[in-house]
């Protein structure tokens, strides 16, 4: 479950307690996006158990560095109230910075502080770079990935190198919802347009992590284990690829956040 831009404490209890009764445990957020006390006060609320939720948070571009890495992530620790996470990782490849931020990641994650380490919209020579001098690859590569952005070449290195690729924004930010082709191909399947894209992730062997903040979507996101998409069908998705981002592109993005 993704929190990007839910920052309603009463929101976050909600959702939270909706995809634990659901089945869902892996609770993905960022410290840029401002909620990740909200998020550990409504875990320790309702008292889930630490171990039956498995939790991811990023480092943000102006935390990047060695040093500043080590610091921002304590802050995310106490702020999310754990003593470890799941999945840590830097949120964009902010250049002669994100080097040293993953050496910083190894030492918390060869000290036990972190179980998986990864990254986000890293693109295929970002990684290069990376896998030139990390002692530990990445486990996870966390990118905008939706029908009309089809990353193939992307997701073929990530697989090439055992790189297990996210998808955020995976309904484009909703806009794919309202789209013909896949309203009329869901329809066949009895799904939702929603339920459609989540699958077509998950057959493709990527993660999707949709946000919601309506119980009764939390539910339906997460019935799509129980139906296929024909082969041909998911052909007719991956063509309706435009190379169209909703996010800021992964080369030009200190542009878009200024930093």
């Amino acid at each position: 479950m993704g929190f990007w831009q839910i920052n309603n404490k009463d929101n976050i209890k909600e959702i939270i307690s909706q995809s634990y009764s659901t089945g869902i445990s892996l609770m993905d957020t960022a410290s840029a996006y401002g909620n990740e006390e909200l998020i550990g006060s409504a875990i320790q609320e309702l008292e889930i158990p630490r171990n039956d939720l498995f939790i991811t948070t990023k480092l943000w571009n102006s935390n990047q560095g060695y040093d500043s890495t080590l610091k921002a992530f304590n802050h995310s620790l106490k702020k999310l109230k754990t003593d470890y996470l799941d999945l840590y990782l830097i949120h964009w490849p902010v250049k002669d910075k994100f080097v040293e931020s993953w050496k910083a990641m190894e030492k918390l994650y060869e000290e036990g502080y972190v179980k998986s380490i990864g990254v986000c919209n890293f693109q295929k020579h970002h990684l290069q770079t990376l896998l030139n001098v990390a002692s530990n690859k990445p486990a996870i590569n966390q990118v905008e990935y939706h029908p009309y952005l089809v990353q193939t070449d992307l997701h073929n290195y990530c697989i090439e190198n055992d790189i297990q690729l996210e998808a955020w924004s995976p309904l484009g930010q909703g806009e794919l919802l309202k789209d013909e082709t896949l309203k009329g191909i869901s329809e066949k399947y009895q799904r939702t347009a929603a339920q459609l894209i989540l699958r077509w992730h998950l057959q493709k062997g990527i993660i999707p992590i949709p946000k919601t903040i309506r119980k009764e979507r939390v539910i339906e996101n997460y019935q799509i284990f129980d139906f296929n998409i024909d082969e041909a069908d998911l052909i007719l998705i991956d063509n309706l690829n435009r190379d169209l981002r909703f996010g800021p592109h992964p080369d030009s993005f200190q542009e878009f956040f200024g930093s």
